[in-house]
C-alpha cells in the first residue's frame, strides 16, 4: 500500500513537470514567431536575397520581406 501511494506521486510529479517543460516551450516558441526580425544586407545576400536599402527591406532569398537593420 505504501509503494502504491510513493508511485503515484512520484508519477504525478513527473506528469506536471511533463506539462510545465511543453508550456514553456510552446510560449518560446510562440514569442520568438511574433517578434520582428531585422537582418544586415550581408545575411541577405547569405540568404540568397538582394537588399533593397532605399525600403530597407531584403527581396527574396529565405529572409524575403524582413527589415534591413
Amino acid at each position: 500500500m505504501r509503494i502504491r501511494r510513493i508511485l503515484a506521486g512520484v508519477i504525478a510529479t513527473a506528469a506536471l513537470a511533463g506539462l510545465g517543460l511543453t508550456g514553456a516551450a510552446t510560449a518560446t516558441a510562440a514569442t520568438a514567431q511574433g517578434a520582428s526580425s531585422y537582418v544586415t544586407p550581408s545575411q541577405c545576400r547569405q540568404g540568397g536575397g538582394t537588399p533593397d536599402l532605399v525600403d530597407n527591406i531584403c527581396k527574396g532569398g529565405t529572409h524575403n520581406g524582413e527589415k534591413i537593420d
